[in-house]
């Protein structure tokens, strides 16, 4: 297990813009302007992007899990990672 970098390569790997947690709560609320740039893979300028949790910890929006697709995700199968739900619990120790 290694710590996850927050770099634009694994933001171009990251799938937690597909996971059924993270949509429900960005559907709730109003989309921030960072996560539609995510959406549509634009990481320019973007101090703190929301996602690539496994990297650099829960969500700012999540409040309830509604299903994982962590361990379908590129950047969790290079980096030897073992569980789930980042958006909701943070990054592995």
């Amino acid at each position: 297990m290694g710590k996850v970098e927050k770099s634009i390569e694994n933001l171009q790997k990251c799938i937690c813009m597909k996971c059924p947690t993270y949509r429900s709560a960005y559907e709730k609320k109003s989309m921030p302007d960072d996560m539609t740039k995510m959406i549509k893979r634009d990481f320019s300028n973007m101090d703190d992007p929301e996602g690539l949790f496994c990297g650099s910890g829960k969500s700012r929006f999540i409040d309830e899990k509604k299903g994982c697709i962590c361990d379908s995700c590129p950047v969790y199968k290079e980096n030897g990672l073992t569980k789930g739900y980042y958006c909701f619990e943070g990054v592995e120790e």
